[in-house]
């Protein structure tokens, strides 16, 4: 019980650090760069929510499967919406 409790310290620490960095990259001007950092701060984010809070290291293949599949179809979609605005 106390390493779950430790480990659960760690990562809200972890998640705090990088919302402090979220918090300090949008004061800085880095003009375009500013959305590419953030977006990767908040897939760090995301990341340790699911393998921590959701337990997503402890689930099947077949969940992990699904779960590394959504981001992809997420990513088609996206792509595919902006080739279509593009080409107009």
């Amino acid at each position: 019980m106390l390493r779950e409790n430790a480990t659960s310290v760690l990562v809200w620490a972890a998640l705090m650090a990088l919302l402090a960095a979220t918090v300090g990259v949008s004061f800085l001007h880095l003009g375009s760069w500013n959305t590419v950092l953030n977006l990767g701060i908040a897939v760090a984010k995301t990341a340790l929510i699911l393998w921590f809070y959701m337990h997503f290291r402890r689930t099947r293949p077949l969940v992990r499967l699904a779960g590394a599949a959504a981001p992809l179809w997420l990513a088609i979609l996206f792509g595919l919406a902006l080739s279509d605005y593009f080409t107009r």
